[in-house]
C-alpha cells in the first residue's frame, strides 16, 4: 500500500521526471463517476491521485471545492460507500490512491478503524490537513500500522524549526503549499516557491509536490523547475462544475477532465 506510493513516485521522478497528481471530490457528481475519473488519470499515467472526503467544514479548502462537497453531501455522500467505490476498482488500478480527510472524520470512525478500512479498501496514502506537527505522530504511527503513509503539508509562513520538524516526519512526499491562503486558482505560481523548496532539501530526501495555485500547462512548469510534481485540484473541480451545470452524463465529464489533465501533463518538465 504505502510501498505502491514510494513506488509509483520513484519511477515518476527518476532522473529527474516530475509528475502530476489530480485531486478529485469523492461523490461529485457520484461515485460511479468519481471511479471512472480516477481510471483515466491512471491511464495518463499519474503517478497518485487525491481522493477529497467530502466535509461540511473543511479547514484548507477554497470555495470551488467546498461547493464540490456540499454537492457530494447533499446527494448522500458516505464514506463506506467511498471505501465500496474503491475497492471495486483497485484491482485494475495502478496509480496510488490519497485520502485527503478531515480529522473530524478519522475521529468519527476511531483512527485505528479509519486507517485499517482505507487500507482494506485500496488507499495508499492519508493526508489530514487539520492536524498540526505537534499531534501528527500518533496518527503517523496508526497509519504506519495500517501499511499507510501519513503525508505531511509545510507551509511558506511556517517558522524554520517547525518546518524542520515537518520534513523530519515525512513519509511518502512532502505536500509543500505554495501559495499562500485557501486552496484555488491563482495568476501565477508564487516567486518565493523556488527559495522554499531549496531550503526543504536540505531537510527531507522525500519528494516535493507543489500543490495550491496551480492550474495550467505553464503554473505546471514554472512549479517543476524546483520541485518533483504538482497537484492540481480546484481548476480540475471547476471543470466537473461546469459539465456538471451543463447537464453532461459521465463520459462527456471524464473527457473533459482526461484532456485537461493530458494538457497539464503537457507542462512537465525534466
Amino acid at each position: 500500500m504505502s510501498q505502491r506510493l514510494e513506488q509509483r513516485l520513484k519511477a515518476a521522478t527518476a532522473n529527474g521526471g516530475k509528475c502530476l497528481m489530480p485531486y478529485l471530490t469523492a461523490g461529485f457528481p457520484d461515485l460511479a463517476t468519481t471511479a471512472q475519473l480516477i481510471a483515466r488519470c491512471d491511464q495518463a499515467g499519474c503517478p497518485a491521485i487525491e481522493i477529497g472526503f467530502p466535509f461540511s467544514d473543511s479547514i484548507a479548502d477554497g470555495p470551488v471545492i467546498q461547493e464540490s462537497f456540499y454537492h457530494a453531501l447533499d446527494a448522500g455522500f458516505r464514506v463506506d460507500a467511498l471505501f465500496e467505490t474503491i475497492a471495486g476498482i483497485r484491482a485494475n488500478t495502478s496509480t496510488a490512491l490519497i485520502a485527503m480527510v478531515s480529522m473530524s472524520l478519522v475521529m468519527k470512525r476511531g483512527p485505528e478503524t479509519f486507517a485499517r478500512d482505507a487500507a482494506g479498501a485500496g488507499f495508499d496514502a492519508l493526508i489530514v490537513p487539520d492536524v498540526p506537527v505537534d499531534e501528527a505522530a500518533q496518527l503517523t504511527r496508526t497509519a504506519d500500522a495500517a501499511g499507510l503513509c501519513n503525508v505531511l503539508m509545510i507551509a511558506p509562513t511556517s517558522a524554520s524549526d517547525r518546518q524542520a520538524r515537518i520534513a523530519s516526519s515525512a513519509r511518502g512526499f512532502l505536500y509543500v503549499i505554495a501559495s499562500r491562503g485557501i486552496t484555488g486558482e491563482r495568476d501565477q505560481v508564487a516567486r518565493d516557491l523556488g527559495d522554499h523548496v531549496q531550503a526543504l532539501r536540505k531537510l527531507t530526501a522525500v519528494p516535493l509536490i507543489a500543490g495550491f495555485g496551480i492550474s495550467t500547462p505553464d503554473h505546471v512548469r514554472d512549479a517543476c523547475r524546483y520541485t518533483d510534481g504538482v497537484i492540481v485540484g480546484s481548476a480540475i473541480i471547476r471543470r466537473i462544475t461546469a459539465c456538471v451545470e451543463a447537464g453532461d452524463d459521465a463520459p462527456a465529464i471524464v473527457r473533459t477532465v482526461g484532456t485537461y489533465v493530458d494538457e497539464l501533463s503537457g507542462g512537465l518538465v525534466a
